[in-house]
């Protein structure tokens, strides 16, 4: 027999009252912040799909508030069945035999777990640490045996000559270049910047040696540009009177590259060096 059965008719009356206020299944849900499904089923009186009755009354006083229906008698006659406690299970009646092993079997896992963890990480520190780091030499040297003794520990060279070669401290061949002495002189080679000081306005177009465009600009008085030689393959500078060209610390004469309407035009090439246009 049903739990609930006693409220049998309870749907049926709130249904009925639901109708005759004139509201939906959808507005009674929305009032009570029910599902719709649990509003169908109070109606409908399918108590096995609310869960426990205790529940069920709850939901049906709120369903009968809201429409003003009074349920108390068929409330009152519904048998509701008990709520049942958890069963607890003591473990003072578990076999003494059966708590050893399963504490033991706790231990067990938690000592796999840790040395999964904790053996890789000792190997790595012992592979990083534990061994001596290897020298390095030039590929134009080859190492003496008191740079070898050096390298292993500090060792004599005597002692470095006559211990084998798996003994001795590894050698990685270098890529870098062997240092000369500080008194030996080194030359730099730089190719002189070059830049265009202008004293009045003037218009310029710088070429890059591919022929793209670098710079076509009408510049100011006052202003100052600079460029690499590699940078430049051919440049034209207009009003070029009013304009210093320098090159590296020097200054360079733009007269014989400047036309008779007062434009230079002439040539920069990858060495820096300049010539005229060849028309």
């Amino acid at each position: 027999m049903n739990a609930f059965e006693g409220a049998v008719g309870c749907g049926e009356q709130l249904r009925q009252a639901r109708q005759a206020a004139g509201l939906s299944l959808e507005e009674v849900a929305g009032r009570l912040h029910m599902p719709l499904q649990v509003v169908a089923a109070l109606e409908e009186e399918r108590w096995e799909r609310l869960g426990a009755p205790v529940f069920v009354r709850g939901q049906l006083r709120s369903y009968a508030r809201l429409l003003g229906v009074n349920l108390d008698g068929l409330l009152q006659q519904a048998r509701i069945a008990p709520v049942e406690p958890p069963r607890l299970v003591s473990h003072t009646h578990t076999p003494r035999v059966r708590r050893v092993a399963e504490s033991l079997g706790r231990r067990a896992v938690y000592v796999v777990i840790t040395a999964v963890l904790a053996v890789p990480v000792w190997y790595a520190f012992q592979s990083k640490f534990g061994e001596a780091a290897p020298s390095t030499a030039s590929l134009d040297v080859v190492p003496d045996a008191a740079s070898v003794a050096a390298a292993a520990g500090g060792a004599g060279a005597d002692d470095a000559a006559v211990r084998p070669a798996s003994e001795r401290a590894p050698y990685i061949a270098s890529m870098a270049p062997l240092a000369r002495q500080a008194a030996e002189p080194q030359l730099v080679a730089a190719s002189p910047g070059m830049s265009l000081e202008f004293r009045g306005d003037s218009w310029v177009e710088v070429s890059a040696p591919d022929g793209s465009i670098v710079e076509k600009a009408l510049i100011r008085a006052g202003e100052k540009r600079s460029y690499t030689p590699g940078q430049v393959g051919r440049m034209k500078v207009g009003n070029a009177s009013e304009v210093d060209f320098r090159q590296g610390a020097g200054s360079v004469d733009l007269a014989p590259y400047t036309s008779g309407n007062n434009v230079a035009r002439f040539t920069v090439s990858s060495d820096g060096s300049v010539a005229p246009v060849s028309h």
